[in-house]
């Protein structure tokens, strides 16, 4: 017999067959916005294993740069964390195609163990004097391999939070904040290892806790089961259109409701039959590139800043001031979410961050000031950063289809890591030749362009049905269609 708070079971009401009309689902009445409502839907061990096997994500870049920077100089550096990033933008759709398609669990158990061998062996590559060829080789497989878990909580959370527009978005909100207290911790504990054990110490660590960790976030009884593992559900029936189970945490399976019967147009979020394929979801893909680009560009220009005063592994330590006040921000808008719609909020973020990345550009003087005044203009943009993302996952998950949802998120999150590819290189590059403040006016360039395409492209953040995904919410009880708190999701 469950507890009272596990997930409980929503049955949609029947439709006629081939009916695209929305199926209305009773609400859940454990599931209340806000913290305590988020951790009532995956139990209190979801988020804690979400949170520590994500670490390797934010270990694995700065690990990479801190090791090859001491060894090789930043311009290598910057070239092999950028096949790292090449590799995730790869393989991250295909795995989370596979996860949708064959459930998390089998797709996350092979993806960590790969993961935490290849790891293990850029590592001995780079410590073993390899050609640069094969430690570039090997970069690209771990990038292939990283097993996507923020991504795929981000569909965990849409999954368990079922038709609750409020709650889905407190769930996401409190999930992007996850994402920035992890980059918060991993660049200083990546710093700190290099500084007290090694420079390898970061990459070794984020073997051990993908395979630990990643694997009990593949076996947590919150992972979905994928659409070939209930291949004659609902055949011939609309009843049974495009259902999918998750299993909640307590053991008991819910049925999840997808996105086509949650819009208003009866459309599958990302275009009908399910296509990724839309202006929207195009546009906030464009932005992901953009703010990747910005933040490899700048923490290589942190780097080489590092580099340049002498004090290399104090870079992490930097770059960790940004995820401070951003993980600060993300928690303020989960628990005090605003009313400003969804696409203003994406407009007001990106150019925040395009005015705030500016102080970049005055960073210098002794190495004291040059550090301390590259931690405070890092921390002023983290002000923006978490808010902004918060708005980019809300509106990928009101545009995407429910039954694809895991393949769109890790596309928004190929999106961050194609920009932190390319920007890697060339800012390594430019910080290589020209120092540091090369790097930052790239990453001022990025955000610039992303505020640009925020304020042009927001017409096309809409709902398939036709409604604006940019109103405010008008009251605590929402239809499936009215939007979360702060106004929608974030």
């Amino acid at each position: 017999m469950s507890r009272p708070d596990a997930p409980r079971p929503t049955t949609p009401q029947p439709t006629t067959p081939g009916s695209d009309a929305p199926r209305s689902v009773p609400p859940r009445p454990d599931a209340r916005p806000g913290f305590r409502g988020v951790f009532r839907l995956g139990g209190a061990a979801l988020p804690w294993l979400a949170f520590l096997a994500r670490l390797p994500a934010a270990l694995c870049p700065v690990g990479t740069l801190l090791l090859i920077n001491q060894r090789d100089g930043i311009g290598d550096a910057g070239t092999l964390a950028g096949a790292l990033w090449l590799g995730q933008a790869l393989g991250g759709p295909l795995i989370g195609r596979l996860a949708d398609r064959h459930g998390h669990r089998p797709v996350l158990l092979v993806a960590c163990t790969a993961n935490a061998a290849v790891l293990a062996g850029l590592v001995a590559a780079v410590l073993g004097g390899l050609p640069p060829a094969a430690r570039i080789a090997l970069a690209c497989a771990a990038g292939l391999t990283v097993p996507q878990i923020g991504p795929l909580a981000r569909t965990r959370w849409v999954r368990l939070a079922g038709p609750d527009r409020a709650l889905v978005g407190t769930a996401l909100s409190f999930d992007t904040t996850l994402d920035e207290a992890s980059f918060m911790v991993g660049p200083a504990l990546a710093g700190l290892l290099a500084v007290t054990v090694h420079p390898a110490a970061a990459l070794v660590l984020a073997a051990a806790l993908i395979l630990v960790f990643g694997t009990l976030f593949a076996l947590h009884p919150s992972a979905p089961r994928g659409a070939t593992a209930n291949p004659g559900r609902g055949a011939g029936s609309g009843a049974g259109k495009g259902t999918a189970t998750a299993t909640g945490p307590e053991g008991t399976e819910t049925e999840t409701t997808p996105a086509e019967d949650r819009t208003s147009g009866g459309t599958d979020g990302g275009g009908p039959k399910g296509r990724l394929r839309s202006p929207g979801l195009a546009v906030l893909t464009t932005m992901a590139v953009l703010q990747g680009a910005a933040w490899s560009s700048a923490n290589t220009g942190v780097n080489a800043l590092a580099q340049q005063v002498g004090n290399p592994g104090a870079a992490g330590l930097v770059w960790a001031a940004m995820a401070v006040t951003s993980s600060a921000a993300g928690f303020v808008t989960v628990a005090r979410p605003g009313r400003a719609g969804l696409v203003t909020r994406l407009r007001r973020t990106a150019a925040a961050q395009a005015l705030l990345t500016l102080p970049l550009l005055a960073v210098g003087g002794s190495a004291g000031a040059a550090l301390g005044g590259a931690a405070l203009a890092v921390a002023g943009i983290g002000l923006a950063v978490a808010p902004h993302l918060i708005a980019l996952f809300g509106l990928a998950e009101r545009l995407a289809p429910a039954r694809r949802m895991a393949e769109a998120m890790t596309l928004l999150g190929s999106g961050l890591i194609v920009g932190q590819a390319l920007a890697a290189v060339a800012a390594g590059r430019l910080a290589a030749a020209y120092g540091p403040r090369a790097a930052f006016a790239l990453a001022c360039a990025a955000m610039a362009v992303s505020a640009l395409v925020a304020l042009r492209g927001g017409g096309l953040l809409r709902d398939p049905g036709g409604a604006g995904l940019s109103a405010a919410p008008t009251s605590a009880g929402r239809t499936p269609s009215s939007g979360p708190p702060g106004s929608s999701p974030a």
